[in-house]
């Protein structure tokens, strides 16, 4: 089996690149190189997409492509740059597709028009409806939810891993019961590279079923062995406070406000049928911090500052 992976240097690109190794693939990794390095044992090509022709040092067919990217015209050009020499094309896509979080539904955003910014943060959603689109319908489709786990840089997870290990009463938002999901990298990883090699096609949303946040802190205690102290704060307390909902700076990672995001969570029972396996939330705390402490990543992309954490404490009595 011969696969390109089209990134490999970086999170979930990089496992999916280690794990096809893993399973004997010869692997080739295609990027710029600037988010860091593929694993050992693949081989790694130096592209720019971003120039017609970028991919012209990629040599050979394969019988598994893998892309991750989020610009469409990145991903129109590796389509076309590719044609004829790939067999099963896998395009890692992202819940952002849904166009309202308000509601449960399969509606998409329209897809970002040629010549908009690529780039807006406010764009993702229609650029990976415009990714998907260029792939086709014969294209697996893994729409990942929040992807966790060690590497991780996000710092969504990692914020409540760090925080629980960190010890003391810990600010929790919303309530013990509103549903969150996540899927542990290495997870998401294996489950891509086996549907792909089944040959399936068409969307898949790549993440756990629902459950509470409640379960979601235990969980992670369980999984550090601590014990912690949790004070639940309520929406409304946070909006007053200004806490920003689910990453950046002041921010309690993971919370999104309700009604607003009560579509946020989705049924993903078709993807489990179809062989995506959860490993427990405990030994992906466990694993992220282990990776945390032997890499030396400090959280500061997402959360609590500890001083706004107890001015918040001290609000709440």
């Amino acid at each position: 089996m011969r696969t390109l992976v089209l990134g490999g240097t970086r999170f979930l690109s990089r496992e999916i690149a280690r794990q096809a190794r893993d399973r004997g693939h010869e692997v080739v990794c295609a990027a710029r190189g600037l988010a860091g390095d593929p694993p050992p044992g693949v081989e790694f090509v130096r592209v720019d997409r971003s120039e017609d022709g970028g991919l012209a040092p990629v040599e050979g067919t394969f019988d598994l492509v893998i892309d991750v990217a989020s610009y469409p015209s990145l991903v129109r050009r590796a389509v076309a740059e590719l044609a004829g020499r790939a067999g099963h094309w896998t395009f890692v896509s992202s819940r952002s597709v849904y166009s309202d979080f308000s509601r449960v539904d399969h509606v998409l955003h329209e897809p970002l028009a040629a010549g908009a910014d690529e780039t807006a943060p406010e764009n993702f959603g229609a650029a990976k409806v415009a990714c998907e689109q260029i792939v086709g319908d014969d294209a697996l489709l893994v729409r990942a939810g929040l992807i966790v786990g060690p590497e991780d840089q996000s710092d969504r997870f990692t914020y409540w891993v760090d925080r629980l290990a960190r010890g003391g009463p810990v600010l929790a938002p919303g309530t013990p019961d509103d549903p969150v999901q996540l899927v542990d990298v290495r997870d998401l990883a294996a489950w891509t590279l086996e549907a792909a090699g089944r040959g399936l096609a068409g969307p898949y949303d790549a993440i756990s079923l629902p459950f509470g946040r409640g379960m979601l802190l235990a969980e992670i205690a369980a999984g550090l062995g601590v014990r912690p102290e949790l004070v639940w704060a309520g929406q409304e307390f946070l909006a007053v406070q200004k806490v920003a909902p689910w990453m950046g700076p002041r921010s309690l990672p993971m919370w999104l406000p309700l009604p607003e995001y009560a579509g946020f969570t989705r049924d993903t029972s078709a993807t489990l049928a179809a062989g995506l396996r959860i490993r427990p939330v405990a030994d992906t705390a466990r694993d992220t911090l282990a990776w945390q402490r032997a890499s030396g990543h400090t959280v500061s992309r997402a959360g609590l500052t500890p001083a706004e954490e107890a001015d918040l404490l001290r609000l709440l009595g």
